[in-house]
């Protein structure tokens, strides 16, 4: 509830959703978390479910929390969400009381050799935030607090500013967006006039999709099994879509390029076999980015790839401020990123928001959690 122009009444307790054993969230009354130095407080005001968050959920983060694993230790997961600045911590003056504001996941430590060239979510101290072994790393729904609840501290290398003309639902999917456009920035970033290949269409693919569009790549192909995804994909800009179950994906791209093969692909499959029929795609030179996480170990063709001249990127998260560049497509239209966003649920029904997105009920792509401030 607001109270003044700068002024914003904020409980000493919020509702958290945490977890448990694996699989297993209850809902609590946790105390609001205060701003340090270079951080402000945020009323969550919507969430986007990923399938990172039903990953950590089943399996736990890829780092420690508090120095063990998260389940039984009320961990809040979480981590594509915006709001609403609430609270400033000492020496802030990037963001006033009343901004509203989307976030990145990753604060680097800013000490390492990768945070110092931008490259945060590849941060050497990954983890190594918690006692005596705080190094000043932040990943928000990775190793510390994320956003299902009502409130989160995020520190202001995190935020982006987002205009009014931008919904909440919309602001949500900004760090999808930003992965998308920091896996085409690792690529070489100038595609305009190139061919991209993507490659799986969920929605980092979709939002790929987009934003090689935007930046001007032709043609830009989609691959998928899907055919609803698939015509998704032609709504956000792919040229070409190929449904996998019916055609060669490499034959046909090859056929749609004049036989040279592509340019740029990015993989947001995770499929096994996704990451040759890649390398494969590609003409003498190109260019892979490995946006997605296989399930198995993969075996992959080396001598094709030394061979050919193939270069093969992986990428975490949505580094080198890739989410600012996003956000200003998005505030100037060059892309609809709300046609991915199927479902809205209240926060009290997370786990219901949680079981549509993992089951895909309704053909679910983005599950939004709304509050009710």
């Amino acid at each position: 509830m607001t109270t003044g122009k700068n002024e914003y009444e904020i409980p000493e307790t919020m509702k958290a959703w945490v977890l448990g054993n694996p699989d297993e969230l209850s809902m609590i009354d946790k105390p609001v978390p205060e701003p340090g130095k270079a951080e402000v407080l945020v009323r969550i005001d919507a969430i986007s479910v990923c399938a990172t968050d039903l990953e950590i959920i089943s399996h736990g983060p890829p780092a420690m929390i508090e120095g063990g694993l998260p389940f039984n230790k009320n961990f809040t997961p979480g981590h594509e969400y915006m709001g609403t600045v609430v609270k400033l911590g000492p020496g802030v003056d990037e963001f006033g009381i009343g901004d509203r504001v989307t976030v990145e996941i990753h604060a680097g430590c800013g000490q390492c050799k990768r945070c110092r060239a931008g490259m945060y979510t590849s941060c050497h101290n990954y983890g190594k935030n918690y006692g005596a072994v705080d190094k000043g790393h932040r990943a928000n729904g990775f190793t510390t607090d994320g956003g299902f609840t009502e409130y989160a501290v995020n520190h202001v290398n995190t935020l982006i500013h987002i205009p009014d003309s931008m919904s909440d639902e919309e602001a949500t999917l900004v760090v999808t967006a930003g992965t998308a456009m920091y896996g085409l920035t690792e690529l070489g970033g100038l595609v305009a006039g190139e061919s991209v290949v993507v490659t799986g269409p969920g929605p980092i693919g979709l939002m790929a999709i987009a934003v090689a569009k935007a930046l001007g790549a032709s043609p830009v192909i989609l691959t998928g099994t899907r055919d609803n995804r698939l015509r998704m994909g032609t709504e956000l800009g792919a040229d070409h879509v190929i449904n996998v179950r019916n055609e060669d994906p490499v034959e046909t791209v090859r056929n749609l390029t004049g036989g040279m093969g592509t340019d740029y692909v990015m993989e947001c499959s995770g499929a096994p076999q996704a990451v040759n029929e890649a390398v494969r795609m590609c003409n003498r030179g190109g260019k892979v980015c490995l946006a997605a996480f296989p399930h198995e170990d993969v075996l992959v063709d080396v001598k094709h790839i030394v061979t050919n001249n193939i270069y093969l990127y992986g990428i975490r998260g949505e580094g080198k401020s890739a989410t600012h560049r996003a956000a200003a497509y998005m505030e100037q239209k060059r892309f609809e990123a709300t046609k991915i966003h199927t479902h809205t649920f209240p926060l009290e029904e997370t786990p219901t928001a949680l079981k549509y997105a993992r089951e895909r009920i309704e053909d679910a792509i983005k599950v939004v959690v709304k509050m009710n401030h």
